[in-house]
């Protein structure tokens, strides 16, 4: 069975480190980061993620505009992307929503609602 490609895309390391330690036990993904939009964009054309957990705010790029980008590429369509944020305001999840995110997770989520979460992708 071939591995799963999932991006983690988060400017805070810490947050990074969590999501890869949290997942790494899992065979089947094959586990990439990137630390703001543009590396996020660059790194999905390369990598054609299936998960992607996507950070809101970001520098360079933030996560909504990342988000558009990839959906706009054709090799994305069937990607999940998960939007990170520390805010839980409606105006983000629409925004995200808007620029094409299929789930939202409001920060500070734990290890066990991140797997909850990927089990149900």
């Amino acid at each position: 069975m071939s591995a799963h490609v999932v991006l983690i895309v988060d400017d805070d390391p810490f947050i990074r480190k969590l999501i890869l330690t949290t997942l790494e036990g899992v065979s089947q993904f094959e586990l990439h980061e990137a630390c703001d939009g543009e590396e996020a964009v660059r790194t999905a054309r390369l990598q054609s993620p299936r998960l992607v957990f996507l950070d809101i705010d970001m520098p360079r790029m933030d996560g909504i505009e990342a988000c558009r980008q990839m959906r706009a590429d054709s090799a994305m369509s069937d990607a999940k992307i998960v939007m990170l944020t520390a805010t839980a305001e409606d105006s983000a999840r629409l925004r995200a929503e808007q620029a094409g995110a299929d789930y939202f997770l409001t920060k500070p989520f734990s290890p066990l609602e991140l797997l909850r979460l990927v089990a149900e992708l």
